[in-house]
């Protein structure tokens, strides 16, 4: 049996995925602003057993991952779970399809940041994700949002006004909203590269 972190229909959770390699204070701040700015209940830290965009040879244990994941969490209302390597899944869309199935009543949303929405449609079926939940993209130093970018350009219409943030859980995809707020300068590629300098 999969374990899936609490949760009932009708609540509304917020997604973030990633390999979380190292876990930072941004990723904390991106996902208290989107718990305030959304109104949401819960957002749940995805750990991904391996992003299938990038080289994983150093990636780290998952659960050295996860621990270090809850260490900067630090908020009752975010939860890391490593749902992914459970259900066998490495795609963000398979794990959505997944989620949407088993827990009906449920409103949840990807949460991203502007740098991951400027190579969005590289993702595989990143079409079919904005049909399954809405998207909330946070702003991040260096990587803003543009109008130009391809998946925003093709998503304009379906673009929610950040002031009306708090409807988009509940918006019926696809939806998205692009959230401003304050800026962590961290990355986990930077702080890598210190830990190996």
């Amino acid at each position: 049996m999969i374990r899936l972190p609490p949760h009932a229909p009708g609540m509304t959770i917020g997604l973030f995925g990633g390999s979380f390699n190292p876990p930072h204070e941004g990723h904390r701040r991106a996902s208290l602003l989107a718990l305030r700015r959304l109104g949401l209940d819960r957002v749940w830290w995805l750990v991904t057993p391996g992003n299938p965009l990038k080289d994983n040879a150093a990636l780290p244990p998952l659960d050295k991952r996860m621990a270090a994941a809850r260490r900067e969490a630090r908020h009752p209302k975010v939860v890391v779970t490593g749902v992914e390597a459970e259900i066998g899944v490495r795609y963000t869309h398979d794990a959505l399809a997944y989620l949407t199935k088993r827990c009906p009543g449920v409103h949840f949303v990807w949460i991203m940041g502007a740098d991951s929405l400027a190579g969005f449609h590289g993702w595989q079926r990143w079409r079919d994700i904005a049909n399954l939940v809405p998207i909330v993209v946070v702003d991040r130093p260096g990587a803003t949002f543009s109008a130009a970018q391809r998946a925003a350009k093709a998503l304009a219409r379906f673009r929610i006004p950040e002031r009306e943030a708090r409807m988009l859980a509940r918006a019926r995809p696809p939806a998205w909203c692009f959230l401003h707020g304050p800026r962590s300068g961290l990355s986990s590629t930077a702080l890598r590269r210190r830990n190996t300098s």
